[in-house]
């Protein structure tokens, strides 16, 4: 453990998230993206990032158990839906973010038309 870690939450988990973790934590799962989830006796549940802390990289199904939404522990052999898309994070902020098309309006056009 670095000495970044101990006094920095954005290095994947603060000096109490990991004595927390290691004294009352049982593991409860890892999800695609190495992201590892614990609960303790209380019910208390987290999860310790595997690179940066970025909350958009947490997939729905885990969204849903640490959000207390489902109390099923999901595995990477649930079935998913044809029409499911695979889980990307938020790109807001980075050269990856979504930019839509600008439109040339004409020189004539009015978003409103006048009173007759």
């Amino acid at each position: 453990m670095s000495i970044k870690v101990i006094f920095t939450w954005w290095n994947r988990q603060t000096l109490g998230t990991f004595l927390k973790t290691l004294f009352t934590g049982s593991f409860v799962g890892k999800d695609k993206f190495g992201n590892k989830y614990y609960k303790n006796k209380n019910d208390e549940r987290w999860v310790i990032y595997s690179k940066e802390v970025e909350a958009t990289k947490i997939t729905a199904d885990w969204y849903h158990w640490i959000h207390y939404t489902s109390d099923k522990i999901p595995s990477e052999n649930d079935s998913k839906h044809v029409w499911q898309k695979e889980h990307s994070e938020n790109k807001t902020g980075t050269s990856k973010s979504y930019k839509p098309v600008k439109i040339k309006k004409e020189s004539n056009f009015k978003k409103y038309e006048t009173w007759k």
